[in-house]
């Protein structure tokens, strides 16, 4: 560990967290570390962020309040600064949530990094840019890493963590102990790689899913009815390896592999992206909104949200925990009461 890394505050006595940026994933951020108890300093440019994150919090209060909350835990914890400096000068951790966009994202970590106390960790929630390329403005880029959420971040459990070239490996342990703290399934990356895990396996199926819509296929209501009803069941407690050892019955994964192994050959998939053109894009937003069937945006989050709580609860009582190896240990926040 570096001398600097040292002067930083043991990740279970954090107390303060900056967030920067505080659009839909920082904001959820943001209600996450309320939930658990922490003061949360905001800063944000855009002319309504204060207004929005408020109604969020409005919104989604009671689901966290069902859900239990952590000692401490008050929307009135909740403050915003005018500046960056000022948000993240009392951090004891930093959430880095600018638009994703390389440049800016890049100077938004430097001004981070001139900015925060020495020692303090600093995270970006980029979702697939390398860590290495992010830190090379920085003063101090050992302290900078990855940590990757997926939304809503006060939901889902598993937030992924990589360290870039330049990056202390005790800053990246810091992080995933400070995740595992506050409920969060820390997924600890065996190496830096663009898109990360969990964003390589979701653009695969959506590129699968644009091409089968664009050469009329299927339809993105049937899209949709495949996955919600089909592997994505499976896949919310065992993920797809797992899902596939089964499949293979008595054999597993071996009998899996042995027996439907041909069948990878089979040209069923495209791996590269289609055109995205004007009848794609009309497709895909109309079959959307014949799915949303009249209701908001907002109504389908609160759906959303209410679904996860429960299914989280779920999840945890079968207790099926997908790469126990490389996921770290939790704590995990009250549960929702058994019905």
């Amino acid at each position: 560990m570096t001398a600097e890394l040292m002067t930083a505050v043991q990740p279970e006595q954090v107390r303060r967290v900056g967030i920067v940026g505080a659009g839909v994933i920082g904001g959820g951020w943001a209600l996450h570390y309320l939930r658990t108890g922490f003061d949360v300093d905001v800063y944000d440019p855009a002319p309504a962020a204060q207004s929005d994150l408020l109604r969020m919090v409005e919104a989604s209060w009671p689901l966290l309040e069902r859900m239990g909350l952590r000692d401490g835990a008050s929307p009135d914890r909740l403050t915003f600064y005018d500046s960056l400096a000022a948000a993240v000068a009392g951090a004891d951790l930093v959430q880095e949530n600018a638009p994703e966009d390389g440049p800016v994202k890049r100077r938004v970590l430097a001004d981070v990094d001139r900015s925060a106390r020495p020692g303090v960790v600093i995270a970006s929630s980029t979702s697939g840019f390398a860590m290495t390329m992010l830190q090379a403005d920085c003063a101090h880029p050992e302290r900078c890493v990855v940590g990757h959420p997926f939304n809503p971040p006060y939901l889902i459990p598993v937030v992924e963590v990589v360290g870039g070239s330049l990056t202390d490996p005790a800053a990246v342990d810091w992080l995933a102990r400070f995740y595992a703290s506050t409920g969060k399934r820390p997924l600890r990356l065996s190496r830096e790689l663009p898109g990360f895990v969990g964003n390589r396996l979701q653009e695969a199926l959506w590129r699968e899913a644009l091409h089968m819509v664009a050469a009329g296929e299927a339809t993105v209501e049937e899209i949709d009815a495949a996955i919600a009803f089909g592997p994505g069941l499976r896949w919310a407690l065992m993920g797809p390896c797992l899902t596939f050892h089964l499949a293979g019955g008595g054999g597993g994964m071996a009998h899996m592999l042995d027996h439907f192994g041909a069948a990878l050959e089979e040209p069923w998939t495209r791996l590269t992206a289609p055109p995205l053109t004007p009848e794609l894009r009309d497709r895909m937003i109309e079959g959307c909104l014949r799915e949303a069937d009249g209701r908001s945006v907002a109504e389908l989050e609160r759906l959303r949200d209410g679904f996860l709580a429960e299914l989280l609860a779920l999840v945890e009582r079968y207790a099926v925990a997908p790469g126990a190896d490389v996921i770290l240990d939790t704590q995990p926040l009250p549960s929702l009461p058994s019905a």
